[in-house]
């Protein structure tokens, strides 16, 4: 993983916003989070990308298939993943973005299990990097204190063992969570369900906007019933689960999904304390500390599970199979 060297405090947002630390951490769990310096986001993706392929073994020759999860690109076009196949040097991989929000890694490794499922590809590298502080709202005190910058990596490769993954939607609920890509010009106001869908005539330009209660209505209902329906398909008990790696939005979230699950939350791996809310890249930079404190043993049956705008969300269980 990578993440940048600036490091914010809760204390520093009582600065910039109407807070406190102890409001930060009783509603969400969250200490610190790592804010960019402004650098491209490219460079946080061919850092953990590089490690990646190195943990593996690999060279970037190795690489089929780069798979690119982001909501914050450096640009429309051309893709992150094109980028970065240049700069690594990764000229035999085929490129691939997708913008599945905080659920896309669950999504990135479901579509590379069925790439490798041709016999295609052998090797393929996911690579999840976020700088949500380009799109935050800093004068939103109810959620700019959630968000962070990251980037967490894997290579991906067929072996035997369990597989299973569950994912879905609602589009109803995309009102609850978004950021604009381009100001909605005038031109729009005459189309209905435009500006139903947008909500208000004075939001700012391209930051993030949150419904906060109805996002944690629909993130607790579908992480547990993700998870679920996920274990069904694998032909296993929830309780046959050793580890689940969530997005980590929240505290509360994850320990109000547990309930439902009726699992402990020891089974959930939880750093949000450390890094705050950084979308598509938490669940990666979950399992990138698990591998590394030798949490994940070989035949350890993972969840990962994850939610966001959308509304998306997503679950896939698999056996470790890294020694």
């Amino acid at each position: 993983m990578c993440l940048p060297e600036t490091v914010a405090s809760n204390e520093d947002y009582t600065k910039i916003v109407d807070t406190s630390d102890e409001w930060i951490r009783t509603r969400t769990g969250m200490r610190e989070r790592h804010i960019s310096d402004g650098s491209p986001e490219y460079l946080m993706s061919v850092q953990s990308a590089k490690e990646a392929i190195a943990d593996a073994g690999l060279t970037a020759e190795d690489i089929d298939l780069i798979i690119h999860t982001s909501v914050t690109p450096d640009y429309i076009t051309p893709s992150m993943s094109c980028i970065v196949q240049g700069l690594l040097g990764a000229s035999n991989a085929a490129c691939i973005d997708i913008n599945c929000a905080c659920a896309a890694f669950v999504y990135a490794l479901d579509m590379a299990r069925r790439y490798l499922i041709t016999g295609d590809h052998k090797n393929i590298l996911i690579i999840s990097t976020e700088l949500l502080s380009k799109i935050t709202d800093y004068e939103d005190r109810s959620t700019c204190v959630l968000f962070g910058d990251g980037s967490a990596s894997c290579v991906v490769s067929a072996s035997e063992g369990l597989f299973a993954s569950y994912l879905g939607a609602d589009g109803t609920g995309a009102h609850t969570l978004f950021a604009r890509s381009f100001p909605i010009d005038n031109v729009f106001s005459e189309v209905k369900s435009l500006r139903d869908f947008d909500g208000f005539v004075d939001w700012k330009e391209r930051k993030i906007y949150m419904d906060g209660r109805e996002v944690y209505k629909f993130a607790t209902k579908a992480m547990a019933d993700a998870v679920q329906k996920a274990a069904e398909k694998a032909g296993i008990s929830v309780e046959e689960i050793d580890h689940i790696a969530a997005h980590q939005a929240n505290i509360r979230i994850l320990e109000t999904a547990a309930s439902k699950l009726n699992l402990p939350l020891e089974k959930f791996y939880t750093n949000l304390e450390h890094y705050g809310n950084t979308s598509s890249a938490s669940i990666p930079i979950c399992l990138n500390e698990m591998n590394r404190k030798g949490i994940l043993k070989k035949g350890d049956k993972v969840c990962v599970v994850g939610f966001g705008a959308g509304l998306i969300y997503g679950a896939a269980i698999f056996e470790w199979n890294k020694d």
